[in-house]
């Protein structure tokens, strides 16, 4: 059974003007955030890395890893000369 919803009160203050506010706007800082992505690290792992420059840094680091690895897989045995 849904329960039945109160309604809210209403807690701004009287001297808020919402006329003065003026109208929201959708999507504001909608381009500041194009091309980022957001992650949420686990505790332990955040601790590891104070910032998000210290983040991408092990990143890079493990991708050009993985790619020299990948490269390496990828290349023919070469045979010995006699």
């Amino acid at each position: 059974m849904k329960k039945a919803s109160r309604p809210r009160p209403d807690d701004l203050r009287p001297e808020y003007d919402l006329a003065a506010l003026g109208p929201g706007v959708r999507g504001k800082y909608a381009k500041r955030l194009k091309g980022t992505r957001l992650v949420a690290l686990k505790p332990e792992v955040a601790a590891a890395f104070p910032t998000s420059e210290a983040v991408n840094e092990a990143l890079r680091a493990v991708l050009k890893v993985t790619a020299i690895r990948r490269r390496s897989a990828a290349m023919p045995k070469r045979s010995s000369p006699r």
